[in-house]
């Protein structure tokens, strides 16, 4: 059972009522008896903590894109650096 808030437009009395989610019932004032309106207020669920964000995630996935291509491009240069150096390394055996 769900509590709701009504106000009578009458006399402006603001009372609880519980009912199912699934039921609308007429609902009427205990004071004067009119027919009531549901108040819509703001809900009450506060989030808290990290994950609730897309930002939240997104340093660890673009680290990882941005090492990657870093790593890459310093191997690159080091391959550079030892086919300069004048040593010919040869993989066949004599």
């Amino acid at each position: 059972m769900a509590r709701y808030d009504y106000r009578c437009p009458a006399c402006s009395t603001q009372f609880e009522v519980e009912h199912p989610m699934s039921e609308h019932p007429t609902v009427t004032c205990p004071s004067c008896g009119a027919v009531a309106q549901q108040v819509f207020g703001a809900s009450g669920i506060v989030f808290k903590g990290s994950g609730f964000y897309n930002t939240d995630q997104r340093g660890k996935s673009g680290a990882t894109s941005a090492t990657s291509s870093t790593s890459s491009s310093t191997n690159d240069s080091s391959s550079k650096a030892s086919d300069t150096s004048g040593t010919v390394k040869s993989s066949k055996a004599d």
